[in-house]
């Protein structure tokens, strides 16, 4: 059975300098209640590239779930980001990284 799990990348707005506190806290309670539901892989933020904020990845049932989580987060409902949301399968030891058996 293949593993899939969902990038979804956090990319500034022109309203993103305008972001508050509050609205920075609505986006860490987000990341808590997702790494809580077992939905957050890991998120992080982006230094170096300009107009990309940061990255969560999910861990969903599909790219549909995925999506919808995305549209959920505070910084994207608030206007201050958009998203791109990539498919990603897991090459791991108990697949043998894709090569098969």
């Amino acid at each position: 059975m293949s593993k899939w799990v969902y990038a979804m990348f956090i990319e500034k707005t022109k309203m993103y300098n305008r972001l508050t506190k509050a609205e920075v806290e609505k986006h860490v309670e987000n990341l808590k209640r997702l790494d809580e539901a077992g939905k957050l892989e890991f998120c992080g933020v982006f230094k170096g590239y300009p107009g990309v904020a940061g990255m969560l990845l999910l861990k969903t049932e599909s790219y549909e779930e995925a999506e919808e989580l995305c549209k959920q987060e505070p910084l994207v409902v608030g206007g201050y980001a958009k998203y791109k949301l990539k498919a990603l399968q897991v090459a791991d030891k108990e697949n043998n990284y894709l090569l098969g058996n």
